[in-house]
């Protein structure tokens, strides 16, 4: 059985395809610049003798103009991993809200579609590309069953407590406006390898997962199940992001309003595309951050304690919401990658039993990796 899955963004689109009966990966890529008088994609295939990676570089007008190049080097016949499209069983999509509504993967049916469409207001910037990789897919795999994971469903598990706002109740009766949490299948994944890590039951520990990419988010995981999450009604709230301002005060965007005649359309674009990292130091890559800390850039330097200072700020609030920790995992780019931002957001936090050691944390890059010192009593992995 052969599933290929698939991570439409609004100018990307990422796809694995897996043989689920001997548990590999065949294939994975990454389709950019869609819309963009060039575009590139590269492919890489996953082959008993090793890796090859083939870049191909044109222009895709459209998702479906490059999932259908996708398709192609999958059929390559040199390096392709599959004969033909018919050989794909299922096709598995990201999708990243689901409101209230949607709590486990679901079969893609046009009441499906519409539930995505109906939380189109709590994720504009994320549903409607996700849409348009499952319309594609659907148009290109007519007849194969296509399933959406929602990143919203993890979070499905949050107590009132953790999930309400202390707003009229009626709004949220409504107006679904509540806490809904995002990266639900990457919190999922890494607190169940952490168990694994720990050679403990799932069932047994207490987790904080940290996600951090150019979005990023942390997770209290109690028991397998989330008990809360940084990440808020929509992905802007929480933690500092590569463009996201994360929390601020509510009253800001008001008084910006008032002060300067923004409309809501510009706000909302100051807050998710012009600040965070960029709207510090004018720079929303972690790497480029370092290389102005490293050049003596305040800013940047600035930008960057104010990012791992929220990240210690949640680990410490979740430790104190789990009653305590057992591990804290990194994950995605910047949480796999870069020891600085483990180091920053771990800082201070020995009277919690949290020691990471230096030399391991330097080491770590990408694959699962322990960066405790063995007497630390709340492990940490990345």
């Amino acid at each position: 059985m052969k599933i290929l899955v698939i991570n439409s963004g609004s100018s990307s689109l990422k796809y694995q395809v897996f043989d689920m009966d001997a548990g590999d990966v065949l294939a994975s890529g990454l389709v950019e610049r869609i819309g963009e008088p060039m575009g590139r994609i590269v492919h890489t295939a996953h082959g008993p003798d090793g890796k090859t990676k083939k870049t191909v570089e044109e222009p895709f007008p459209d998702h479906e103009a490059g999932l259908r190049q996708a398709i192609s080097l999958l059929e390559d016949k040199d390096e392709g991993v599959i004969e033909s499209a018919s050989e794909i069983n299922a096709v598995g999509h990201r999708v990243v809200h689901g409101g209230e509504r949607f709590s486990a993967p679901t079969i893609i049916d046009d009441g499906v579609i519409a539930g995505i469409e109906e939380n189109i207001e709590l994720a504009p910037l994320h549903n409607p590309p996700n849409l348009m990789g499952i319309k594609t897919a659907m148009t290109l795999f007519p007849g194969v069953p296509q399933v959406a994971v929602f990143d919203t469903a993890f979070h499905q598990t949050m107590p009132p407590k953790a999930f309400m706002y202390a707003l009229p109740y009626e709004l949220y009766e409504k107006n679904n406006i509540r806490k809904y949490g995002f990266h639900g299948t990457s919190h999922r994944y890494v607190a169940k390898r952490a168990a694994a890590l720990l050679g403990r039951p799932l069932e047994e520990c207490r987790l904080i997962t940290v996600h951090l990419g150019n979005g990023g988010s942390v997770a209290a995981v109690d028991k397998g199940r989330c008990v809360d999450t940084s990440m808020g009604m929509t992905p802007l709230a929480g933690l500092i992001m590569g463009t996201r301002s994360g929390d601020i005060d509510p009253q800001v965007p008001i008084y910006l309003a008032a002060e300067t005649g923004m409309s809501p359309h510009e706000i909302d674009t100051l807050l998710n595309k012009q600040s965070g990292l960029k709207g510090v130091c004018g720079v929303s890559d972690m790497r480029d951050l370092h290389a102005k800390r490293e050049a003596g850039d305040e800013r940047a330097q600035l930008a960057f304690d104010m990012y791992v200072y929220a990240i210690r700020k949640y680990v410490a609030a979740y430790m104190a919401a789990l009653g305590g920790a057992d591990a804290v995992v990194f994950t995605a780019g910047i949480g796999e990658h870069d020891p600085f931002a483990r180091a920053g957001g771990l800082e201070g936090l020995a009277f919690a039993g949290v020691a990471v050691d230096a030399e391991a944390n330097a080491a770590a890059s990408g694959d699962e990796a322990e960066i405790s010192v063995p007497e630390s009593k709340v492990k940490v992995y990345t």
